[in-house]
């Protein structure tokens, strides 16, 4: 059996229940206030344009064409934007063909410039709350009071940045109300009705974050996020219905496909990916896949061959038909069923100018006998990577995976020898590979066997570029003694147990260079020579992958499906399931009458969403079972296992008292003085509003729907057709779109607000802005780039829990509570923290400075070849036992990581006059510029004296190397 949950309901202890039930009723008050709340949660779904309206239609994101609308643009004939004028950019520009290949389409369109165009999909948004039962009641009262949910769209940047900028862009668009026409109803004015914005789609994008937040009016509903993902494995039959490229959808989840059947990990390219796979599904060619992160699925049977491929050099004791690994990446899934591997490249116009789909798997190595397929996490230098392990004939090499555009290749690494041959031994195997992007190396994890039959693993680097392999690392052959601590430094003085150690696999974080060792035992280094070794894992067990969020914690599942938690930067390893705190949580769950636990269940797999860590679990409450993805409670549970270890019974009177001791050293912590972030954060901000309709309740049509779509899609063409290297005399490019209409703005209001505005439509010119003026949230930004000596500065604001003041030498106050900051690469950057004891808050102000040291950045294209490295602030002794309450449940404080990424960032433009610039030198020096490599978006030059070169003796001359300018600009 491999639940995931406590045994049956009814046979749960009366003791734990009632326990849990005293948690709750000492809870702290403010629990109490946020449960009285109503509880309400956004939904959103993905509608075609002929779905618009229907109530219950939901669609998946497919690759298709984009749509005209300048049929609805034709009714607006007196308005700002009128078709004769709203796309002149000048009176020299009228004859030019403008291409749309900077927006997705189906194909790559080359369009004159006045037609509109609109995006094939909307977002449909509605809400519903607990205890509430008519969702459409809700929505019209939500309506009626005010609400208007705004709708926050990001773009995720590419991984090919040579083919396409890098670009942190969102666009913020307020949500159309629109009444449904599907169904007749006589009873009420406003019938059935939800809210509508476009979904747009930008090339190079396939993934795209949609977070949904309210306008502040009617309900209080918490922001939410979804992802919306381009489905490049999904394609329009003959009959236009939907259907897989990839094989054929299965529409029934039998039991035996998940019952008892051991979790497996899901790997993929970290923020890249936009359809996640998972096999494992036993002796079956089929895996789930998602596009929306497990929000919903498909079972998918394969159409694959199935071959079994057996010879003296791979040897093969069974057949099975389970896909085993499966890796998905920005455009290409891969499996390994038995020894094959097989991949598919889905379809992605919005990536590629030339569509490079596959038409069926493609069977790849297939003269080799791969035993593992191993995943990289993160992309570099525009390409995304997978590794395959081999045996038998090229056992001791690596075949390496190179994925670019849909192309994928593979070469053997070591290229001259074998990793046995350079290390000096006769036989060995790899175990698990590490692939470090930034520095081109590889890390291998060989186990050995000795003249004695005896077995040994070290840790060995292999350098890409230069070829090198040297052993890093040589792990001891059993399990340290730790005597009790927590941590032990591994130096060779150390005595051993006799447990023997048996390393599975590693992890490398590129944020903070941890690297993690494990199998019954976890090592971690941060330099991959110098290791800590974990003593609070029981070495009895035995890990059976690593779930990392990139962002300074980690899950770890064993083989017997035990979820253990750990901290980066600390020591102490948590166990979350099975445990006290977990019986107490579903004692919880069960009085609440919870429908996504059950008393049997199997966990599938377990995997980071937005920093949030989530299972995918098949419960067993039907004849035929659900799969469900739900969040894992880490707070909750490390809550509840400091709560149930530290309390004392205490007599007063004649009845004894319950007492909890919090180790939290700080009662308050609050973010201070945040700058604003767009400068560090890189991120481009458009603003967009529906038109205004001349309708009596609000109301929009189909046709005004349509006036949105076109308005959003040339707000961002005009980003896009803008977005240059080199700055623009005008560094808003909607100013280009109003500037002849500007005058007449209040002639525009006067016709609607009589209700004469053509087409029933009114645009507001201010409502379609860039947003240069975000302001911070107290909370520190997902990612920072710093570039040439810039630096970061916020405070922390802690309020101790100790009330004593305490005096160091000279009547000097002492802080009671410590912030560390902990550097990833100080060669790279550098912190600053000062103090400031508030005696008469009980409070402490430090201030933190994040600088860059100039010493670790490559003189390179804005946005390319950045360095990851991070920054974790910690209040020191209180990692796990701080927790802040918040309306979505308590929160994790007092570790604080940030990425930070060093280089010349996104958005960097030439600030210099190229115009004026080039005129000069053409007409006034009788200089002119040259490209060998030419790239309109770059320009070079070559300044050439034509006078001073004809005179002289003559020389041989070489043919100019002039390249585009690849140095950082100076400005933002």
């Amino acid at each position: 059996m491999f639940p995931v949950g406590p045994a049956p309901w009814p046979r749960l202890r009366v003791l734990w229940a009632l326990w849990a039930l005293l948690v709750v009723l000492l809870a702290p008050w403010r629990l109490w206030a946020i449960q009285e709340t109503q509880e309400c949660t956004w939904q959103v779904v993905l509608n075609n344009l002929e779905s618009v309206g229907k109530n219950d239609a939901i669609d998946h994101f497919v690759d298709q064409e984009l749509y005209t609308v300048d049929k609805v643009f034709d009714l607006l004939v007196d308005a700002p934007i009128d078709r004769d004028e709203v796309r002149g950019l000048g009176a020299d520009e009228w004859e030019r063909p403008w291409s749309c290949t900077l927006l997705g389409s189906g194909h790559l369109l080359t369009i004159s410039l006045q037609t509109y165009l609109g995006f094939p999909y909307y977002l449909k948004i509605n809400y519903s709350c607990t205890g509430e039962v008519s969702s459409e009641a809700l929505v019209r009262k939500g309506h009626l009071t005010g609400l208007k949910p705004v709708v926050l769209v990001t773009f995720q940047s590419p991984v090919n940045f040579h083919r396409w900028k890098i670009e942190q862009l969102q666009i913020q668009m307020e949500a159309a109300p629109f009444r449904s026409p599907a169904e007749r109803c006589d009873a009420e004015e406003m019938c059935l009705m939800s809210w509508y914005t476009p979904m747009p789609i930008k090339n190079g994008s396939v993934v795209m974050r949609v977070d949904v937040s309210s306008n502040g009016l009617g309900p209080f509903i918490p922001n939410k996020r979804f992802h919306v993902n381009i489905n490049g494995f999904l394609e329009r039959g003959r009959d236009h219905e939907l259907q897989f490229t990839v094989g054929n959808e299965l529409f029934h989840l039998i039991p035996r496909h998940f019952v008892n059947v051991p979790s497996r990990p899901l790997w993929y390219t970290v923020d890249q990916t936009p359809v996640l796979i998972l096999g494992g599904i036993p002796e079956e060619k089929a895996i789930l896949l998602t596009d929306t992160n497990f929000k919903d699925f498909f079972l998918v049977e394969l159409s694959i061959d199935s071959c079994w491929v057996g010879s003296f050099y791979c040897p093969q004791a069974s057949f099975t038909a389970t896909i085993y690994d499966a890796i998905a990446t920005e455009s290409t899934l891969f499996i390994r069923q038995n020894q094959l591997i097989y991949y598919f490249t889905g379809t992605y116009t919005t990536l590629y100018e030339n569509s490079h789909g596959s038409e069926r798997w493609v069977r790849v190595l297939a003269n080799e006998c791969i035993k593992r397929l191993c995943p990289v996490h993160f992309h570099s230098n525009g390409s995304e990577y997978v590794m395959a392990l081999t045996a038998g004939k090229n056992e001791g090499y690596v075949h390496f995976g190179t994925i670019t555009d849909g192309l994928v290749s593979f070469k053997l690494l070591p290229r001259d020898r074998s990793v046995c041959n350079a290390i000096l031994v006769d036989n060995c195997s790899i175990t698990w590979a590490v692939f470090i992007a930034g520095d081109y190396n590889l890390l291998m994890l060989v186990e050995i066997v000795g003249p004695t039959s005896s077995k040994y693993f070290q840790v060995v680097s292999y350098d890409l570029v230069s070829d090198y392999l040297v052993v890093l690392y040589t792990i001891p052959e059993f399990i340290p003694d730790a005597r009790g601590l927590e941590f032990l430094m591994i130096l060779g003085t150390e005595s051993y147990t006799n447990f023997p150690m048996v390393p599975k696999g590693m992890s490398y974080n590129p944020y903070n260079n941890l690297l993690l060792i494990w199998g019954n035992f976890l090592l971690q280094s941060f330099n991959s020579e110098n290791f800590i070794y974990l003593a609070d894992f029981p070495k009895e067990l035995s890990i059976k992958y690593l779930v990392n969020s990139f962002r300074g914690d980690m899950a770890i599942v064993t083989e017997n499906e035990e979820i253990w938690y750990l901290l980066e930067g600390s020591y102490q390893v948590y166990q979350l399931f099975p445990s006290k705190a977990w019986e107490v949580y579903i004692s919880l769950q069960v009085l609440q009458q919870s429908s996504r636990y059950a008393p049997n269940e199997t966990m599938v797999t377990l995997f980071y969403e937005d920093n949030k860590l989530y299972q995918l679990v098949y419960l067993i409450d039907h004849p035929h079972g659900r799969l469900i993805k739900r969040l894992m409670p880490v707070e909750q549970l490390l809550m509840y296992q400091q709560i149930s270890k530290e309390y004392v019974l205490e007599r007063q009177g004649s009845h004894l008292t319950l007492s909890f001791s919090n180790f939290c050293p700080f009662t308050v912590m609050r973010l201070q003085e945040l700058p604003n972030p767009q400068i560090y954060t890189r991120q481009e901000r458009y603003r967009a509003q529906p038109p205004h309709v001349l309708e009596p309740w609000g109301f929009h049509s189909e046709n005004s729907l349509a006036v949105y779509q076109g308005l959003v899609y040339y707000l961002l063409s005009l980003h896009s057709k803008y977005d240059k290297p080199y700055a623009d005399p005008v560094h808003d490019p909607t100013w280009r779109w109003w500037k002849n209409k500007k005058q007449d703005q209040d002639y525009y209001f006067y016709l609607a607000n009589n209700w004469r505005s053509a087409g029933g439509v009114h645009v507001d010119m201010t409502s379609y802005e860039k947003i240069y003026d975000l302001k911070a949230e107290n909370e520190l930004p997902e990612r920072i780039f710093l570039d040439k000596g810039t630096s970061y500065s916020f405070s922390v604001f802690l309020t101790t829990r100790k009330p004593e003041v305490q005096h160091g030498p000279s009547f000097q106050v002492l802080s009671p509570v410590d912030l560390a900051v902990v550097l990833a690469d100080p060669d790279c950057i550098e912190a600053m923290v000062k103090e400031k004891v508030l005696v008469n808050r009980n409070s402490v102000l430090f201030w933190v400075t994040l600088s860059d040291k100039r010493s670790c950045f490559d003189q390179g294209i804005s946005g390319h070849h950045l360095m990851k490295t991070s920054m974790l602030v910690k209040v020191l002794g209180s990692s796990g036992h701080c927790f802040q309450n918040t309306n979505r449940g308590p929160r994790m404080q007092s570790n604080l990581m940030v990425p930070v990424l060093i280089g010349c960032p996104p958005g960097k433009r030439l600030a210099f006059d190229i115009t004026y610039t080039l005129q000069y030198n053409r007409v006034q020096n009788k200089h002119y510029f040259d490209c060998v490599k030419v790239d309109p978006e770059m320009p070079c030059f070559l300044f050439r004296d034509r006078l001073a070169a004809s005179s002289g003796p003559r020389r041989t001359q070489r043919p100019p190397r002039t390249w585009p300018s690849t140095s950082c600009p100076t400005t933002v």
